[in-house]
């Protein structure tokens, strides 16, 4: 995962270096594209920045789980993927550039991004909610029960933004295992 949004930088508990406060991670594919050999990606895969077809049977969307900071305008997010029926893709997919798109009900996907500040995240229900022409759809965890969920609902401390921060950094240190 990369980090795509910072703040000011603070010291970190790990290595005593000075780190840019993240407030967005992002995976930049599905976690079902490691399945596939690098020999076959070409013939498997279709890719785009927001959306991802493998065999021309399994689809994907990029979006954004929000989680609101205590204290600051801007959310923390995490860009993730999430797996969708072929007739809510292909539907996503035409009315890609076509303003109003924010309009349309919810659908149901499945995340296919190990957080594994989470435990693992694979295939955790979520709402996938399309947002205007040219931002990112933003999914809503369903289960209340997840950590991740209660974060999205209840948002975070400042604190748990720094923790983060510091698990995604430093995933070596064994805080956190490499999810991808």
């Amino acid at each position: 995962m990369a980090s795509i949004a910072s703040a000011g930088p603070f010291e970190c508990p790990v290595c005593g270096q000075q780190h840019p406060l993240s407030f967005a991670f992002a995976a930049n594919a599905p976690h079902a594209v490691l399945a596939i050999p690098e020999a076959e990606l070409t013939n498997r895969l279709i890719i785009s920045p927001f959306q991802c077809v493998i065999d021309n049977k399994d689809f994907y969307l990029r979006g954004r789980i929000l989680i609101p900071v205590h204290g600051y305008d801007e959310p923390f997010v995490w860009g993730v993927w999430a797996e969708i029926s072929p007739k809510n893709f292909l539907r996503a997919h035409e009315l890609w550039n076509t303003p109003g798109r924010e309009n349309e009900p919810p659908f149901p996907g499945y995340l296919n991004t190990d957080l594994p500040l989470y435990g693992s995240t694979m295939n955790v229900e979520v709402d996938v909610q399309t947002q205007i022409v040219g931002r990112k759809p933003h999914f809503y965890v369903r289960d209340p029960d997840l950590v991740i969920g209660t974060e999205q609902r209840e948002g975070i401390t400042p604190e748990r933004l720094q923790d983060i921060n510091v698990k995604m950094w430093h995933p070596e240190a064994g805080v956190v295992s490499s999810g991808a």
